[in-house]
């Protein structure tokens, strides 16, 4: 069944939004009978192959690149041809709360020509509501530039949507750090290494896009202007600090593995330190029971007739004892 998708077809002074099956703009879509507007037709699925492949034939797209487009291999790429552009990339979305293991990663696929750019998403999301808004509203300089420009708004998105996805992380860490110092649980463990493989997953979806930002930053082809190259420049820049800012995330994740360890073993030492108290004070009692549980007959002690009184006072008296240096020493004071 087709899904449903949109067509933006703005330029200085008006836009238009159409949205339709994907079937109706295979068949009716056509960016050169108006070449001083610029075209933006947005795919929300790629269940529907045979429209898709009906389109890029229509606009004389590679074979090869058309098989790409529905690759279960996630990737960042680009690939130049003499009309048109080919970008692949990886977008990921942030989720609230601390019960969330994983990125929800998407594949986006992008193809920019003279006047038109085309974008596949693998499933329905909202990567682009302010490059939307930028169109209606007019707002920058989205209507005033062509597809290129369009693109570096797009890709802006996507590594907007990137740094929010930190920030939720950097929100859990938060969370997991004030979790740690009022009651630490082994389950804090597990969900430390979620965050952290999340930003392993991160890492490994911005850094390629940093890649791709460069060879933008190089590219020698007409459809990316030059007086337009330094905005991709600039989201390279973002992809820099980005990697960096993960990084430190990592380290504070470290850092309430560590805090969490240290807990544990403050926690451990007083036990300990309780039970060593316990021993040292009961090892003298112990062994004076042992004394006199021998079964000599020649014990001064056993025919005393007060014998078995001043035994339980002497014991007595070194259990205080032990207690009352203990506590001045403060071994029986508690760590908090």
């Amino acid at each position: 069944m087709s899904q449903v998708a949109q067509l933006y077809k703005y330029n200085l002074d008006a836009f238009s939004l159409e949205k339709n099956s994907e079937e109706y703009f295979a068949e009716h879509f056509n960016p050169f009978e108006d070449m001083n507007s610029t075209y933006w037709l947005n795919f929300h699925s790629m269940k529907d192959k045979e429209s898709i492949i009906k389109l890029c034939d229509k606009l004389c797209i590679d074979k090869l690149l058309q098989e790409d487009l529905f690759a279960e291999t996630k990737r960042t790429r680009l690939e130049e041809y003499s009309d048109y552009v080919f970008f692949s990339i990886v977008s990921a979305l942030p989720k609230e709360g601390l019960n969330n293991y994983e990125l929800t990663k998407e594949r986006v696929s992008f193809i920019i020509g003279d006047n038109y750019l085309i974008s596949f998403q693998e499933k329905p999301s909202d990567h682009f509501p302010t490059v939307r808004e930028r169109i209606e509203y007019k707002r920058g300089k989205v209507r005033f530039k062509g597809p290129d420009f369009l693109l570096f708004r797009m890709l802006e998105s996507i590594i907007d949507n990137y740094t929010e996805v930190v920030g939720e992380i950097s929100i859990n860490i938060e969370l997991l750090d004030k979790i740690v110092l009022r009651n630490p649980k082994s389950e804090v463990l597990r969900k430390v290494e979620w965050e952290k493989r999340k930003l392993l997953d991160l890492r490994k979806i911005v850094f390629p896009m940093k890649e791709l930002m460069g060879q933008l930053d190089r590219v020698e082809n007409e459809l990316i202007i030059e007086d337009n190259i330094h905005y991709f420049r600039e989201l390279k820049d973002i992809c820099y600090s980005l990697i960096d800012e993960i990084e430190s995330q990592k380290q504070m994740l470290d850092g309430v593995a560590n805090l969490y360890y240290a807990i544990q073993g403050q926690r451990m030492n007083e036990v300990m330190k309780v039970l060593t108290v316990t021993s040292a004070i009961f090892i003298p009692l112990t062994f004076i029971v042992g004394v006199y549980g021998m079964n000599f007959e020649n014990m001064p002690e056993l025919k005393s007739h007060n014998g078995y009184y001043m035994i339980w006072g002497v014991m007595i008296f070194i259990a205080v004892a032990l207690v009352f240096v203990f506590w001045k020493r403060g071994w029986l004071k508690r760590n908090d």
